[in-house]
């Protein structure tokens, strides 16, 4: 069972005096009324209101009583003419041109959010061309490489050993799998 605060309360009275809410909202009403001091004397002064408004002594007209209304109200209109009883209004001055400016500055809103929920326009972009990446050096073409070979020198180039040497050995790998 959920427990209600006061300002709950309040705003479920109507429903609660009437016994209009479901079961379980007209439970907790009734443990806040037990609970809460400030709610329970609300509940009662509401209560014997409609008490005393329920128990008070209907009240009936005279026979006559439409036709005297219809006789007065008709020496009214006589007395004081027509034309006082249709006036027109007439709104200030500067009644128009705030509206007129309340029309534009709402026009102008509605323009902005149609503007900003438009779907942006095409964005054309250059085409693109796709190219096969450019194979690495290999160090059988290198002259200096080749040089060291063929003269049976013992140094290699530190060059094409610290940047060339994994590239091509990793290259061979790739290559071999895709023989495969």
């Amino acid at each position: 069972m959920s427990a209600i605060d006061c300002r709950e309360f309040r705003e479920k009275h109507v429903g609660f005096i009437d016994d209009t809410l479901p079961a379980i909202d007209m439970e907790a009403m009734r443990e806040h009324v037990l609970s809460c001091p400030r709610c329970a004397r609300h509940d009662t002064s509401v209560r014997r209101g409609l008490l005393i408004v329920r128990n008070l002594p209907r009240i009936e007209p005279s026979p006559d009583f439409v036709a005297r209304l219809n006789a007065r109200l008709q020496e009214l209109r006589l007395a004081t003419g027509a034309r006082d009883m249709t006036r027109h209004y007439r709104a200030p001055r500067g009644y128009f041109a705030a509206l007129a400016a309340g029309l534009a500055l709402a026009g102008y809103l509605a323009l902005e959010a149609l503007h900003r929920l438009a779907p942006p326009a095409e964005i054309r972009l250059p085409p693109v061309v796709a190219t096969a990446p450019a194979t690495p050096p290999s160090p059988l073409s290198d002259p200096a490489f080749v040089g060291a070979i063929s003269t049976g020198m013992p140094v290699w180039p530190a060059v094409l050993m610290a940047e060339q040497a994994p590239q091509h050995l990793a290259n061979a790998e790739l290559h071999e799998a895709a023989l495969r």
